[in-house]
């Protein structure tokens, strides 16, 4: 549930604000799994999707671990050497693929709004939905 922070903005505004965050899975191997995405904030639910920033292939280890173990967490921060002015939210969540159809296209379209770079190259690729269960 969004709250606030001691002199800090609503959690959800921060979070939608933000330009990225840390997904955390967890792979079939229980190994913890850690990367940065771009995403948005559409009511309770959080999207990221495949694009065209360098991977080693369009099969990401997220996707499979989401699949496997749909439980997941994103962290959202920002750092200043001020340190009046840190702050850091973490989202858990249940992670779903969405390979296409509407939701995957209307996310596509909320990422080209928030990302001029997706603008120019829309992601192709597959959509993780993450749908909110907790807001720290």
């Amino acid at each position: 549930m969004p709250g606030t922070l001691a002199g800090v903005p609503d959690v959800r505004s921060l979070v939608a604000g933000a330009s990225v965050g840390r997904l955390g899975t967890v792979g079939i191997d229980g190994r913890p799994h850690l990367v940065p995405c771009c995403f948005v904030l559409d009511g309770e639910v959080l999207y990221s999707a495949v694009d065209a920033k360098p991977k080693r292939s369009p099969h990401l280890q997220r996707l499979a671990n989401v699949r496997a173990n749909p439980e997941v967490t994103l962290l959202v921060d920002h750092y200043e050497d001020d340190w009046s002015k840190l702050w850091w939210v973490r989202v858990r969540g249940r992670g779903r693929v969405l390979e296409a159809g509407e939701e995957a296209d209307r996310a596509r379209t909320q990422l080209a709004g928030k990302y001029p770079q997706y603008v120019q190259q829309p992601p192709t690729g597959a959509v993780l939905a993450i749908d909110i269960t907790e807001w720290r």
